[in-house]
């Protein structure tokens, strides 16, 4: 088994959800971090939402946050501490309630 570091980023992302990342096949992905950043000068409300691939019971879609305030030109790092198991074909997607504001980092474990 290898295991990858990786770092993925999406910028201008605007009210519709933006797939940032997609776990690759035969693939299980630990989220260890994921940063929010404001890229205007009004506060905004961003979003991170967790996409299993499936419809059996545990495979639901969920926000990891929805609509924490990013102040401002700052950042906010939503996973501090926590982890997030991803596996093949699960999205990561993120959303702002503005258009165009929000920028995204997520640090990731890819392990194949």
């Amino acid at each position: 088994m290898a295991n990858t570091f990786k770092s993925v980023t999406s910028g201008s992302i605007g009210t519709g959800l933006t797939d940032v990342y997609t776990c690759p096949g035969s693939t299980t992905t630990i989220v260890l971090g994921a940063s929010m950043s404001n890229t205007t000068t009004n506060p905004i409300g961003g979003s991170i939402k967790l996409a299993k691939n499936g419809t059996s019971a545990g495979q639901d879609d969920v926000f990891v946050v929805k609509n924490a305030p990013v102040p401002a030109g700052s950042s906010i790092e939503v996973m501090a501490g926590n982890k997030v198991v991803m596996q093949a074909s699960d999205k990561l997607q993120f959303q702002s309630d503005t258009a165009d504001s929000l920028d995204s980092i997520v640090s990731i474990l890819e392990i194949t």
